[in-house]
Formats: C-alpha cells, structure tokens, sequence
C-alpha cells in the first residue's frame, strides 16, 4: 500500500532510511559559500542594511509569520541579486512530488521559492516563522530538492527565519549526499546579511 505523506511531516530519518541521504562532512564538498565570492558595493550595503533594520522593526510586533518573512527580507535580497530578471525565473509555492525506489511512499509539498536559469533549478528557498529554528526546516528542504528533476546536477538549498540563514548543498550521484553552510545570524555584529547576498550571486554564476 502507497503511504502519502506531506513534505512538513517528513524527517531527516525518512530521507535517511528510504532515499540513502547522507550527511557529508568533508569541507571540501560544499565550497561555494565559502570561496570566490563576489565583492558588495556600498550601494548594496546600505540596502542589505534597510532589510536588516526592517526585520528588527518586523519583530517588534509578533507573531512573524512566513509569508511576512518572505516579503520583507527575501524578496528584497533576491531582487538585490538580480533574480527578478533574465535570464532567471522565480516561482512560488511549486508544487513537487517525489517516490521512494520501492514505490511504497509518495512526499508532496509545495516550495516557497524556486530560482530557475534556463529550466536549470538554481535553489530552493524555504522560509519558516521567527519562532521556529532553522533545523526545523531542514528535512522538508531536503526533501524538495531531492525532486529536482535534473539530479546530475549539483542542486542548492536556503533556510531562513528572517533573523538565521543556512545553505545547502545536495549532490545526487553516487547516492544523495548533503552539507550545510554554517548559520548566518542577524543578531551578529556587522550584518551577515552582506555574505548571505554574496553567496546568493556566486551560487547564481555557477
């Protein structure tokens, strides 16, 4: 009997056990957030500044849920980095569906945000309120990029909260393998927002 299950219900044990995921923890295999990343303007600066400060505003007044995450943070970083135009698409609440090898149980879920660049998905945004941690996210996430339907390819993944940010990466051959980038958080000082845009453009240049 096929077992339906909805993507928010999934665990990492289930992508564990039924698609072989594994956890990698070689630096080496997860570079892109970490080299050649491209250099930030002042202009860009002050605007990733605006967004920070806008979130500290958003969370004045709780409870802040996905949907205002995504409009006051996300969507500006993504138009910052150029993803609103040509060559890359972006859409929203993508429907995707993925089978375990036995065809015994069925995931759906619908992404947050895909980036597409010439029908390639470039990443697969997925955004959770404040008050949940990024680890709660991180199965579901998985899960949606294991649906990516060009799996030779290296797929790219973001976790944010509005306040924490975490990439990922997910290779599929040789069985699906996945690292983490390590948790940019708006309480640092400075504004980690500045590497999280410039991880953005490099993964887009790839």
């Amino acid at each position: 009997m096929v077992q339906t299950l909805l993507a928010t219900q999934i665990t990492l044990r289930d992508l564990i056990d039924r698609f072989g995921l594994r956890l990698v923890r070689d630096d080496q295999f997860f570079r892109e957030w970490q080299d050649n990343l491209p250099e930030i303007t002042d202009s860009q600066k002050q605007f990733l500044d605006q967004i920070k400060e806008g979130y500290f505003n958003l969370i004045d007044c709780p409870p802040l849920l996905e949907k205002a995450i995504q409009i006051s943070v996300v969507s500006p970083i993504l138009f910052l980095a150029g993803f609103y135009l040509a060559p890359f698409q972006i859409r929203a609440e993508e429907s995707v569906e993925i089978v375990a090898e036995e065809d015994d149980l069925v995931i759906r879920g619908q992404l947050d945000i895909l980036l597409i660049k010439e029908q390639f998905w470039v990443m697969v945004i997925e955004t959770k309120r404040a008050a949940f941690s990024i680890e709660a996210g991180l199965a579901q996430l998985l899960a949606y990029m294991l649906a990516n339907p060009h799996p030779h390819k290296s797929g790219f993944g973001l976790i944010t909260t509005g306040g924490s940010f975490m990439f990922i990466k997910l290779a599929q051959n040789d069985g699906p393998r996945y690292a983490t980038s390590k948790i940019f958080e708006l309480r640092n000082p400075g504004n980690d927002l500045y590497d999280v845009f410039r991880i953005l453009k490099h993964i887009s240049e790839l």
